[in-house]
């Protein structure tokens, strides 16, 4: 899950339910299968699938389902029936959202992702309909707790290639070009870095409060929804849920 507050979307992601962590591994092979497609299984020449096996030794994938994944992809052409979609619309209280997926069946899909904006008071729109609010960029978080030294880490995004940098008293965040997204992971991955959370794609121009408690639980259980959904890769919104 990405978007404004990204330390309080990493605790959602942690306190998720059962439904949306079996969900996980199932999202994350699909993300080898396609960095698998694009680039190759070896991570040392192929720095998405580089990224995508730290992603999953963050969620506590085993190795073994690590490998398995890879090794599917590049013997049988995994990943070759698995589009790209991503769809847009309102939630609750006019909060802006973007949905990313993965899925080898665009009818299931669209259908499950309507009914979630549906069934949560949100309206599913067409394309272009909230993209004008978000503007794509790399994000790569990283814990405090993990690297105390803000300056030494600053220093080192910098050098990575990175185009800005901001911290708060839990987490640094990282920001890159588009073109420089997997570049600067890799750098910064070669430095020893891990990441609390990465993520590729667009990141709200400006952020709403919400303050109606029905419609901040009405947000909360459709992010929910979103989590558990297999097909649902990465949700990005401009709420400010910090």
């Amino acid at each position: 899950m990405s978007g404004h507050s990204k330390w309080n979307n990493i605790r959602r992601k942690k306190e998720a339910s059962d439904a949306a962590k079996g969900a996980v591994f199932t999202k994350i092979a699909k993300e080898i299968a396609i960095a698998v497609k694009a680039g190759g299984p070896d991570p040392n020449g192929n720095s998405r699938l580089k990224i995508v096996i730290a992603k999953a030794k963050s969620a506590n994938m085993p190795n073994d389902n690590i490998n398995r994944a890879i090794k599917k992809a590049a013997e049988a052409g995994e990943g070759d029936d698995y589009e790209e979609i991503t769809y847009e619309g309102y939630g609750p209280a006019g909060i802006a959202i973007m949905v990313k997926a993965l899925t080898n069946n665009r009818n299931r899909t669209a259908a499950d992702v309507r009914h979630i904006f549906d069934k949560n008071g949100g309206n599913l729109g067409v394309g272009g309909s909230v993209s004008f609010l978000f503007e794509e960029k790399g994000t790569i978080i990283i814990s405090r707790e993990d690297y105390e030294d803000e300056d030494q880490v600053m220093s080192d995004a910098l050098d990575c290639g990175a185009a800005d940098f901001s911290s708060d008293e839990d987490c640094y965040e990282i920001v890159t070009a588009p073109s420089d997204y997997y570049s600067v992971c890799s750098a910064l991955q070669d430095k020893g870095y891990n990441f609390a959370d990465s993520s590729l794609g667009p990141v709200a121009l400006m952020t709403k409060d919400v303050t109606d408690p029905e419609a901040v639980a009405a947000l909360e259980k459709m992010l929910d929804m979103m989590e558990e959904n297999e097909d649902i890769q990465e949700v990005f919104h401009d709420w400010n849920n910090g």
